[in-house]
């Protein structure tokens, strides 16, 4: 078994972590903004080995996506446990707001989402003080009015949980630990040997963050930072770090020891090429106590690739393998998909289903994956720098365009797609590319005339940021039909937003979609990390 902390221990897309302890458990949640289901719930007993067991919002009755790019939706939530329940709070930017779900038990069924009136901003938290009052913990631009972008403040105000009222007026408690400070987010209070403390992000989800802190003797008093604030970050690290974009923290207590959860980014690529593909990840770093001050990571300052239970540094032992393990192959033999398979804004089982062909994942050609509409994708995410993705597809065509295949998607706009497609009586295999403008085809070539219906596998290899895609009739006789490809319009530095790429399958109707004429049957699909390097 496991002895040590191997970082991160959620690779691939899983930012903005938030943690807290129940019953001998430690629960962790992460945002995932246009993603369903969304909110994914992991569980650990020692903070080594994670398991996913679950997701806040797992059903269509809680919330609504229609029309949201994917790096909108559910920012930042926070999980807590008190009294015998588990509260998530989040927000969900250009909708609802701020909210609140609550469940019994953390792999739920979670409730219909709770919203908060009045609470602007986002990255919303809770504190359950020990004389009984709950306060709401939030971001919101600065009340005066902004002076620049990023000009913002946390606040805090009463709220009662069993209305989602806030009470009272609320209170501007902080502004960041630096002067001119950008975007002090993601904010937790804790009451720690009769203090309050405040950990924090700023400086942007960017090069420029990091994890900063502030105490006081009452939750609504003068609050004041940590002179040697902040107190994690690898922004004077430079763009040759193996390790950027590291903030957005919580604290929980092991045994007796304390512990941080944090974002960072791994970068990856060519020197003066490096770029972040996995997007955001999740790692923990230990936490001592001095002259009542947190001092995070304090060997060396920096996160490192694996901890001792007691918090020293150590290196990763060659056969120590990801905290969190995920299946390599799924062959869709249950009626309902695993909890890390991800779809965009909605999965209709309509269009989305294993139940209607028992033993294979159907998916119904809807419309194209560049809109933001009704999409017929089924998704995991990428956790290493290299790997391969494969899938075998049985493909049942109907009208002209109709086309599926395996993609590797960072975005509605920066995607690649190994797909084939229906041209008049021509079946035909294409790589397209989209990179921020019109679809791309880098490669293509016919498969057969005169019948609607193939049977073919399709396999994506990455090699850091070089990928091959290849096609064949089984996995022992594969062939390529392009090599060589530059994978780094699949980092975030490239396409934006807050994602990481994801890879998966696809279908999208050459017709109209709402008549379901058109579907293609996944028999398996395939992920593994090809190398196990922890940076590059």
């Amino acid at each position: 078994m496991a002895t040590r902390i191997i970082n991160p221990i959620l690779p691939g897309f899983y930012p903005d972590p938030s943690m807290c302890e129940a019953d001998g458990y430690f629960y962790l949640v992460c945002s995932s903004f246009s993603y369903v289901p969304g909110l994914p719930v992991f569980k650990s007993k020692n903070l080594v080995a994670w398991e996913q067991i679950g997701n806040v919002i797992d059903h269509p009755e809680q919330l609504d996506f229609t029309g949201a790019g994917v790096s909108r939706g559910l920012f930042a939530p926070t999980i807590r446990f008190h009294e015998g329940k588990f509260y998530c709070i989040c927000t969900q930017v250009d909708k609802l707001g701020n909210f609140f779900v609550i469940a019994d038990k953390p792999e739920g069924p979670w409730s219909n989402p709770i919203p908060i009136e009045g609470a602007e901003g986002i990255d919303p938290s809770l504190f359950f003080d020990d004389d009984g009052t709950t306060w709401y913990i939030g971001t919101r631009p600065a009340p005066e009015g902004p002076k620049y972008n990023g000009n913002w403040e946390i606040w805090i105000q009463k709220i009662d949980l069993e209305t989602g009222k806030l009470l009272g007026e609320s209170k501007g408690i902080w502004r960041g630990a630096l002067r001119d400070c950008v975007w002090p987010e993601g904010p937790h209070i804790y009451k720690i040997n009769g203090m309050y403390y405040l950990i924090h992000a700023e400086g942007g989800t960017g090069p420029d963050h990091a994890v900063c802190v502030a105490r006081c003797e009452t939750i609504d008093g003068e609050w004041k930072g940590k002179p040697s604030n902040p107190i994690l970050t690898h922004r004077h690290l430079g763009s040759r770090a193996g390790i950027r974009n590291v903030g957005h923290a919580d604290l929980v207590c092991c045994d007796g020891r304390w512990w941080m959860c944090c974002l960072a980014s791994r970068p990856y690529g060519e020197n003066g090429k490096r770029v972040c593909n996995m997007g955001r990840e999740t790692f923990l770093v230990p936490v001592i106590w001095e002259e009542g001050w947190p001092v995070v990571s304090w060997e060396t300052g920096k996160i490192e690739e694996a901890y001792s239970l007691s918090g020293h540094a150590v290196k990763r032992d060659i056969e120590d393998s990801n905290a969190t393990a995920f299946p390599a192959v799924d062959d869709f033999n249950t009626d309902d998909l695993a909890s890390y398979w991800l779809s965009l804004r909605k999965r209709d089982p309509a269009y989305i289903n294993c139940k209607e062909n028992s033993g294979v994942l159907r998916l119904y050609g809807a419309e194209p994956v560049s809109s933001d509409g009704n999409v017929s994708m089924v998704v995991r995410r990428q956790t290493g720098f290299s790997f391969e993705a494969s899938c075998k597809a049985d493909f049942h065509f109907d009208e002209n365009e109709d086309t599926a295949g395996i993609i590797c998607f960072q975005n509605e706009k920066y995607n690649y797609r190994l797909q084939l497609t229906l041209k008049g009586k021509i079946i035909i295999l294409q790589l397209v590319r989209a990179a921020g403008g019109d679809d791309e085809i880098l490669a293509e070539e016919v498969m057969t005339g005169g019948r609607k219906n193939v049977q073919i596998v399709l396999r994506v290899v990455a090699e850091h940021q070089k990928l091959s895609f290849e096609y064949g009739p089984d996995e022992r006789n594969m062939m390529i039909l392009a090599e060589n490809i530059d994978a780094s319009i699949l980092s975030t530095d490239v396409a934006g937003g807050f994602v990481g790429t994801v890879v998966g399958m696809f279908a999208v109707a050459g017709g109209d979609w709402t008549q379901k004429k058109f579907f293609t049957d996944f028999d398996w699909f395939r992920y593994e990390n090809s190398g196990r390097e922890w940076i590059c």
